[in-house]
């Protein structure tokens, strides 16, 4: 709806739904922060007013650095600090494996044991996990039970200029993903038969050309030195957090038992913080990592293609709603892809002023993608492309009839959600 006029610019401001109005031109009281509509991310209204200007204004100045280069850009400060944090971490985990079998055997079946075996407790809970397929949900489709899947696969990954996962899941999740799990890095495709069914032929191959480009995209966030090291200060924090105290004691006991509690509290806050700032720094290189993969996107399903993909993702609750209400009254995808291109989700007034208010409700200094409407709008100011790869119709058909049992599962997961 339309409120009154803007009074920077005097235009018409707009808004949607409850959200605070801001002006579609000039973009004034778009940075506001509505408490109403965006979660706390600390609790104190003060602090998170404070940290969504800033999240926000990191968002539009990543952004206007960004739209003019070159994406494809590897060395950033953001992506050393990492690298260089891990590689102190993995230094101390060593450190502390080394240190535990010298003190172990440095005197063996002496008292020295007791601190050695101390240190590799602690090593072996801080050791670096590196994900197991066994933890994925989904169920995996292969090669045989489905070729014309994993031709398009193949044309997409050629185009990009990697390979196809040898793993692909399909669950029923409006999402789709790309990880490495295992020592050996074992590439897993995900797919979200809610969204893959939604979306048009182009938008499919926006979609797998976004997630493959992640694996030549340099993002460090998956890579075999950086994924581990990230979760390592979390893992210590959580360690070193104190549990219920005991039930008495004298009083040198309980005494302490107070002192040993706040400083393990104190070591645990501070690792905590240590973790929040190391993923914050992170997330400024996996932000741009996810405009690299949008800029392969764009390159492999064409500039068309690959921006109604962003605004379908931008509606994802209001799709995931029609989509969960088809699933209940039986029906399957044919049904959910004609509600969602009947919401009009595709285009238009609506369209361009829900992407714009995404850059104000998904600003956050701990959001692992831009705001899809800085995404959109990254596409449409850079050149336009033409697609490289073209899903026509009746492939997109046949490619549904081979995930037939598989839309079925979904539709009963999403029935009884």
């Amino acid at each position: 709806m339309n409120t009154p006029n803007c009074p920077r610019c005097a235009a018409a401001t707009t808004t949607l739904g409850s959200a605070l109005p801001w002006c579609p031109g000039c973009e004034w009281n778009l940075d506001a922060y509505d408490g109403a509509a965006q979660p706390a991310e600390f609790g104190w209204r003060w602090v998170d007013r404070r940290l969504h200007r800033m999240a926000f204004r990191l968002a539009q100045r990543q952004f206007a650095a960004l739209v003019k280069a070159d994406l494809a850009r590897k060395a950033t400060v953001s992506r050393f600090v990492v690298v260089s944090v891990a590689l102190v971490l993995y230094a101390v985990f060593a450190a502390m494996v080394v240190g535990g079998v010298l003190l172990v055997l440095k005197d063996f079946l002496s008292w020295w044991i007791l601190p050695g075996a101390v240190l590799l407790a602690l090593a072996w809970l801080l050791r670096p996990r590196l994900g197991r397929l066994d933890d994925l949900d989904g169920h995996e489709v292969t090669r045989d039970e489905a070729p014309n899947l994993f031709a398009l696969l193949d044309e997409v990954a050629g185009a990009v200029g990697t390979t196809t996962p040898p793993t692909v899941l399909v669950d029923g999740d409006l999402n789709a993903y790309t990880t490495a799990v295992g020592f050996r890095r074992r590439r897993v495709l995900g797919l979200g038969l809610p969204l893959w069914a939604v979306l048009e032929p182009q938008e499919r191959v926006a979609l797998l050309g976004h997630e493959f480009g992640h694996f030549v995209n340099s993002d460090r966030r998956r890579s075999l030195l950086v994924q581990p090291a990230l979760r390592m200060l979390g893992q210590t924090a959580m360690l070193l957090r104190p549990g219920f105290g005991s039930a008495g004691g004298s009083v040198l006991n309980m005494i302490a038992e107070v002192v040993s509690r706040v400083v393990m509290s104190l070591l645990s806050k501070a690792l905590l913080l240590g973790q929040i700032a190391l993923l914050w720094i992170g997330l400024r290189d996996g932000q741009r990592a996810e405009y690299q993969a949008d800029g392969i996107a764009a390159r492999v399903a064409g500039t068309t293609g690959a921006i109604a993909l962003e605004e379908v993702l931008a509606a994802g609750s209001v799709v995931h709603m029609l989509v969960a209400r088809d699933a209940r009254a039986g029906n399957g995808p044919a049904t959910w892809r004609a509600s969602v291109a009947d919401g009009g989700f595709r285009g238009g007034a609506r369209t361009a002023a829900r992407l714009q208010l995404s850059i104000r409700e998904e600003a956050s200094l701990f959001a692992t993608h831009p705001p899809a409407g800085l995404r959109a709008r990254m596409m449409r100011e850079r050149a336009y492309l033409e697609p490289a790869v073209r899903l026509t119709p009746g492939r997109a058909e046949a490619i549904d009839a081979e995930l037939t049992k598989h839309y079925e599962a979904a539709r009963r997961d999403l029935k009884h959600a």
